[in-house]
This record gives structure tokens, C-alpha cells and sequence, in this order.
């Protein structure tokens, strides 16, 4: 009996102290997993970024910085010779790596458009600006024509999809009716794509190349400076000067009178001979 007792009371112990092995244990369990189900550390921030470790960093979205700028200008110049300054507006454009567009060349007025690179605009627009004697007017025009590439270029993408699945469809046609109707839209669809692969290459065009509308008008060159016309030397050039305006004036004055004496002249001479001779008496009759 006493034996069982004891048994008994070994089992209890026992049981006991598994029951406190295994409190202990699901403790440092649940202690474990509370402090691995806390907040992540962050990374730490890449070398050179100058962000904090718990900064959020977004991603630049495409074209945010890539901007494509169509650019122009415009300048009026003045000059005592036109020709000249237009012939040196043209090796300036084409030094730059540029080109001459139209151009209407005359003694008085002269316009003419250049195409440069658009990366050296500003350093063309400033030998252009010294050229002649003297700048009237300078412009320059920025636009920002990214949407419209971003759009054309999506456009491109969507209509080069389409074209190929109406050509997918042409291959699988099997009557006259179902081909012509296909190639129908092909034709169309076609059409549209290249229209788009034009606007493309024009906003490219404008984005790659700047444009400079010049006016050059001539200018009337000026005056020499005035002599020294003091003393005696003074007085006699002055007139010999007096003495020519006179004597031109005089010519002027008998050559505009030439034609009249020539017609008037043998019409007063007749004149004064029918007059002397009524004037002269008739020879009295000899006595005999």
C-alpha cells in the first residue's frame, strides 16, 4: 500500500515539473516570435544617396528629366552692306554644323533662315548678333513638345500592333471578298502608320535642329568727317567752290535755253533784215 502511495506521488511530481519545462519553453516561444514579428529594420541607405534609412525613395518617372525642347529665334540686323553680312551668316551656320534655308538676297533688305544644332544656338545667336552695324532686335523662342512625342510615340506602338493583325487576317482570307475587304483596311491602317512615323520625324527634327529667321536692312553709311577750312586756304577753297556752284548753275541755265535759241534766233535775224531794209531810202531820179 505504501508503495503505491509513493508511486503515486512520484507520477504527480513528475507531471509537474514537465508541465513547468514546458510552460518555461512556450514562453521563450512566444517571447521569440513577438520579437521577430516586430518592425523590420530598415536597409541601410546606399553610399552617396543622402537619404535616411527609413526615407522612401520614388523612382523618377519616364521624361521627367529628358525634356524635349523645340527651339527658335529671330534677329534683325542693320548694315551698310547687306550682301556681306548675309554671306557671313552663312559660313557661321554652316561652321556650327548647320545649314541655309531660305533666303531672299536684295541691296537694301535681305531674309534668310539657318538651321543649327539646337545645343549650339545660344553660341550662333551670339556671333549673328555682332555681325553689321547694329542689332535692331533679338528673340528666342523655347517650346516644350515632350507630350506630343510621348503621345505620337504610343500612337506609333498601338497602330504598328494593329497594322500587324490585319495583316495576320489577310494571310487567313480565303475568299475574293474577305481579301479585298481586308486590304481595304490594310491600305488604311497603313496609311495612318506612316502618317504618325512622319510626325515622329518632323518633332524629332525640330527638337534636334533650331531655326534663326534673320531681317537685315541696309543703313546709310556715315558721313566723312568735315576739313579744316581756316585762313587764306579756307577762304580760297571756299571760292573755288562758290565759283563752280556758279559756273554750274549757269550751264544748267543755257543748256535748258539751247533748244529755243536755236528755233528763235534765225527768226530774229529775218526779222532785223525786213526791217533795215524798209528802213533804207529809195535812190532819188538823176536830173538830165
Amino acid at each position: 500500500m505504501r508503495t503505491r502511495w509513493r508511486a503515486g506521488l512520484a507520477a504527480v511530481a513528475v507531471a509537474f515539473v514537465l508541465a513547468g519545462c514546458s510552460a518555461a519553453q512556450e514562453k521563450g516561444m512566444s517571447t521569440a516570435d513577438s520579437a521577430g514579428s516586430g518592425p523590420v529594420p530598415a536597409a541601410p541607405p546606399q553610399q552617396g544617396s543622402g537619404k535616411t534609412g527609413q526615407e522612401k525613395v520614388t523612382a523618377p518617372q519616364p521624361g521627367a528629366t529628358d525634356r524635349k525642347l523645340a527651339r527658335s529665334a529671330r534677329l534683325e540686323l542693320t548694315a551698310t552692306k547687306v550682301t556681306d553680312v548675309v554671306a557671313q551668316a552663312r559660313g557661321i551656320a554652316q561652321g556650327a554644323g548647320g545649314y541655309t534655308g531660305q533666303e531672299s538676297t536684295g541691296e537694301e533688305l535681305a531674309t534668310l533662315s539657318l538651321a543649327v544644332p539646337a545645343d549650339k544656338l545660344d553660341g550662333v545667336l551670339d556671333q549673328l548678333s555682332h555681325l553689321g552695324s547694329g542689332l535692331v532686335k533679338r528673340e528666342l523662342n523655347t517650346q516644350d513638345v515632350t507630350e506630343q512625342v510621348i503621345d505620337v510615340e504610343a500612337r506609333l506602338a498601338t497602330q504598328r500592333v494593329s497594322v500587324e493583325r490585319i495583316r495576320a487576317l489577310l494571310a487567313r482570307a480565303t475568299s475574293v471578298s474577305e481579301i479585298a475587304s481586308v486590304e481595304s483596311e490594310l491600305t488604311s491602317r497603313e496609311a495612318t502608320l506612316e502618317s504618325l512615323q512622319q510626325q515622329r520625324n518632323s518633332l524629332a527634327g525640330s527638337v534636334a535642329m533650331a531655326t534663326v529667321a534673320m531681317t537685315i536692312r541696309t543703313v546709310a553709311a556715315p558721313p566723312p568727317p568735315a576739313e579744316d577750312r581756316g585762313g587764306f586756304l579756307g577762304g580760297l577753297a571756299g571760292g573755288w567752290d562758290a565759283f563752280l556752284t556758279f559756273g554750274g548753275g549757269l550751264l544748267t541755265v543755257l543748256g535748258a535755253i539751247a533748244p529755243f535759241l536755236l528755233f528763235l534766233a534765225p527768226l530774229g535775224w529775218l526779222g532785223w533784215w525786213l526791217h533795215r531794209r524798209r528802213r533804207v531810202p529809195a535812190p532819188e531820179p538823176s536830173e538830165t
